[in-house]
């Protein structure tokens, strides 16, 4: 029998500086084939090509990926600023529309940086432009020079809350994991939890109160030795089930 199949929002950028493309990262393929046991299907994500109505058709589960260009912020009602860095307004109008769907019907996805962001503005929350620019906040930019080991190295620890369902999923209540990233969420969006914080009380974890399908999002890359990594592996392994569990209910419609 087929694998379900994962949708991997895919980011847009130029081969060479002049041949566009869309494109999603190799480990996150490998997450979700390796971990998760599913078939990727990377999405080109922009409108013109393909519409959230094919996609909830075609895909089991979803991936949202981290990606350079950030949301952009006439999504949660601020002003553009050069703090807010370069925008993807392609991916906006497919990813925010498809999150919303997705809580509504209990089709389970994973959010993951970029992706973590866009769950909070989807559901109505807003955004920081630049966390380290705040009080008390440390730089959870990637730090710019080095390999590539070094910069998805284990930088700090998460603390999630006792018994909720990162603690249940990881079995503990702090994990260490890397940062990537510099905007962060300001404000929580309707039914958005914050889960798990850094020290610095920058939100790192988040589910969706009451969701009935798999609404889990990290603002690390767990997709990054996935297979390997101890925090990792359980989360895209659970997504994985509940992709299953997705695609078992539709077959079943089907064959009814």
């Amino acid at each position: 029998m087929a694998r379900p199949v994962v949708g991997i929002i895919g980011n847009s950028y130029l081969i060479n500086d002049q041949y566009p493309a869309h494109a999603a990262g190799e480990m996150n393929c490998a997450a979700v084939a390796e971990v998760s046991d599913c078939q990727p299907l990377i999405i080109p994500s922009d409108p013109r090509y393909v519409s959230v109505a094919e996609l909830l058709e075609t895909c089991d589960g979803f991936l949202f990926t981290g990606g350079r260009p950030n949301v952009h912020p006439e999504e949660y009602g601020h002003d553009e600023t050069e703090a807010h860095g370069t925008f993807d307004r392609a991916r906006d109008r497919i990813a925010l529309p498809l999150i919303r769907t997705l809580v509504d019907r209990g089709q389970p996805f994973l959010a993951i940086c970029r992706g973590f962001q866009e769950v909070n503005v989807a559901l109505g929350g807003t955004l920081h432009p630049e966390i380290r620019d705040l009080p008390g906040r440390m730089n959870h930019r990637m730090p710019p020079d080095g390999t590539l080991e070094e910069k998805f190295a284990l930088r700090h620890p998460v603390t999630f809350t006792p018994g909720g369902p990162f603690h249940r999923l990881m079995g503990a209540t702090e994990v260490q994991t890397n940062t990537l990233h510099g905007q962060g969420i300001e404000t929580p969006g309707d039914r958005v939890v914050i889960d798990g914080r850094a020290p610095d009380g920058t939100a790192e974890a988040t589910y969706i109160e009451g969701a009935t399908g798999f609404s889990l999002a990290v603002q690390w890359h767990p997709e990054y030795r996935a297979a390997d990594d101890p925090v990792s592996r359980p989360l895209f392994a659970a997504f994985g089930d509940a992709v299953r569990d997705w695609a078992g209910q539709g077959r079943r419609l089907k064959t009814a």
